[in-house]
């Protein structure tokens, strides 16, 4: 499985974490791989360094996301897929060492594929805007 495809399944499953309000995170992990029939030992740790990075920099990626987005715009108002999106990116650009323009892309990519319209141009704008301020 490549690294589009893992990041992919992250993204799936921090946005269920988004709707269900999970507490446990490697339940959620556990049972995710289970029903996803995903055997991969790669897959697996990358979605729980994901998730649980994401869950332990909660304070700071959301902030990030709050301070970058046009004046106008609150947290509240993003839609649940867009925050997953951005928490991922954030997350892989802040933490671990992959570079910036391939968080972006792929970013944008899931946007196109499991946001609205304008998301993935949403979702550009706010990683931009958190390149720029790093």
């Amino acid at each position: 499985m490549n690294r589009t495809a893992i990041r992919e399944h992250a993204f799936k499953l921090i946005y269920s974490l988004e709707i269900q309000k999970q507490e446990d995170k490697q339940e959620a992990i556990e049972l995710y791989m289970e029903s996803n029939e995903l055997t991969d030992e790669k897959a697996k740790a990358y979605i729980e360094e994901a998730i649980f990075g994401i869950e332990k920099n909660k304070k700071e990626i959301v902030q990030l996301i709050e301070t970058n987005l046009k004046s106008d715009w609150r947290i509240e108002r993003i839609s649940k897929v867009n925050l997953a999106i951005l928490k991922l990116a954030i997350y892989e650009l802040k933490y671990t060492e992959v570079p910036f323009k391939v968080v972006i892309n792929e970013a944008v990519e899931l946007a196109k594929k499991y946001g609205e319209d304008a998301s993935k141009n949403f979702v550009n704008g706010v990683l931009a805007s958190v390149i720029k301020e790093k």
